[in-house]
């Protein structure tokens, strides 16, 4: 039968229908062995999110399978973030950019699709979002706002230091001029530091510590704390990053003012891909930034070309995309109040805001 279904796969897979299910407990390994191995899948498709974004942040998860007969070709992580402030929605995937469907078979994203539509309107949402890096529904209204920057590093770090742009290469080499190191954290203490006094300047609520620590326990060595350190051995700055296959995505970030003295924000992406590319790693991924942004403009100050993403949105409360960012005007009072308040304060309130905001 094995041998069969080798010569004449496409003939099974036209008269053997997909069907969808619900993620079980004992699908986790499948589930992650599918992920790691389908080419449009990401680390946000990984199942350990699920639990965190259950036990963190206490929203109710959806994970669906897509199956042609005992073989997994879809998969589809969702989760409802319901909240007074910024709406109802079940979104594909909270707290990542990227999400949606990961398939190895197109004709798995409509039953996925239909699935998760039926879902969402079950739970009163008002909008169901996808994450996409590719565009799959091209009926669907879109959100034209989000660009991620991917680059594959060149095997030799010199080589990919002289592949920066030379106003930014100057920045890095006065970083190491400065005298800054980097430290690779066993925990996320000295991380959470830099980042809650980076994001309060900045006038938007933290995570909690709580939310590092557990994405450090459940992706172990895929979630890294590098810290940079100053001459004096102080940190200054310092970035949590994920690992997927052969990429590496710093996600999080975090600074104190001195750091730009120093070029440390320049140093820290750059011995992170020193450091990545000497792990012989493929894709340096720097993530997700909004279009008219001084991050957008950074990234691309290092030689990265933007790449659109495709947010997708199906509409049953509403006749509009929702814009809960930062740039919508709304919400330029609270970031300026935000800034105001004592970090003390912001620590202890933020975790209660930030989760509903996805």
């Amino acid at each position: 039968m094995m041998h069969l279904h080798a010569e004449v796969g496409g003939a099974v897979d036209s008269v053997v229908p997909i069907t969808v299910r619900e993620f079980r407990v004992d699908d986790e390994k499948c589930w992650d062995d599918f992920v790691r191995a389908c080419p449009e899948a990401t680390f946000f498709h990984l199942s350990g999110w699920k639990g965190i974004i259950e036990r963190v942040f206490h929203h109710r998860t959806r994970y669906l399978l897509a199956e042609r007969g005992d073989r997994i070709v879809g998969v589809l992580p969702l989760a409802e973030v319901k909240s007074r402030l910024f709406g109802h929605a079940v979104t594909s995937l909270p707290f990542g950019v990227y999400g949606g469907c990961a398939v190895t078979d197109q004709a798995a994203i409509a039953p996925l699709h239909a699935a998760a539509a039926t879902y969402a309107e079950s739970t009163g949402a008002a909008h169901l979002e996808m994450r996409n890096r590719f565009a799959r529904e091209p009926g669907w209204p879109r959100q034209d706002l989000y660009v991620t920057f991917r680059k594959e590093l060149l095997p030799d770090a010199e080589a990919n230091m002289n592949a920066i742009p030379r106003k930014q290469r100057a920045m890095v080499r006065k970083g190491i001029k400065a005298g800054l190191a980097s430290e690779i954290d066993e925990t996320v203490d000295r991380f959470f530091d830099l980042y809650a006094d980076n994001v309060h300047r900045h006038g938007t609520p933290p995570f909690p510590r709580a939310y590092f620590a557990e994405l450090k326990r459940v992706f172990g060595d895929a979630c890294e704390a590098m810290i940079v350190v100053d001459a004096e051995r102080r940190p200054v700055s310092g970035v949590l990053s994920f690992y997927f296959r052969d990429e590496v995505l710093p996600y999080y970030a975090g600074d104190y003012t001195t750091a730009r003295d120093l070029a440390a924000n320049d140093f820290k992406y750059w011995e992170l891909m020193r450091r990545a590319c000497e792990r012989g790693l493929r894709v340096f991924d720097y993530g997700r930034s909004k279009r008219g942004t001084g991050s957008f403009d950074f990234k691309k100050n290092w030689g990265f070309e933007p790449e659109p993403l495709q947010y997708e949105y199906q509409l049953f409360k509403t006749d509009r995309v929702p814009e809960n960012n930062p740039l919508n005007p709304k919400y330029q009072l609270m970031i300026r109040t935000w800034r105001r308040l004592p970090r003390p304060v912001v620590n202890f309130i933020g975790p209660y805001l930030v989760r509903s905001l996805g």
